[in-house]
């Protein structure tokens, strides 16, 4: 699971086996540790929940996305979701959740989890 920020947007990634235990189980997070506290970043699936949103408690950040709105996305070619949020000052926030594609050029990273890339695939 990878996660980026730049502003009020956040984008997490998720590898197959992540997507498939997200499916299955219904929670999936990843933690980094700091010396003074430890960032984690998380996705839910919640049952009753009308819209994908996102909270930030404990230094954690947590996507909270309806049932209804992630069954089988295991095994569909749907490659993600996008939602905004209106904060209480007014400013938008934008989420996006996705599966994540191999990279176009090698990189050293592990890729093996990763879903091919459809720009790949001939």
């Amino acid at each position: 699971m990878k996660i980026r920020i730049k502003g009020n947007s956040i984008r997490i990634r998720i590898t197959k086996s992540e997507v498939s235990h997200f499916c299955n189980v219904g929670f999936v997070e990843e933690k980094t540790n700091f010396n003074t506290a430890v960032f984690t970043y998380a996705i839910s699936k919640e049952e009753g929940l009308e819209s994908f949103v996102a909270t930030f408690l404990e230094n954690t950040i947590t996507f909270k996305l309806p049932e209804k709105m992630v069954m089988n996305w295991d095994t569909n070619e749907k490659v993600g979701f996008q939602s905004e949020m209106t904060l209480h000052n007014g400013e938008k926030l934008s989420l996006l959740l996705e599966k994540d594609f191999t990279c176009l050029e090698n990189r050293e990273e592990d890729q093996s989890d990763n879903y091919p890339n459809p720009k790949l695939i001939e």
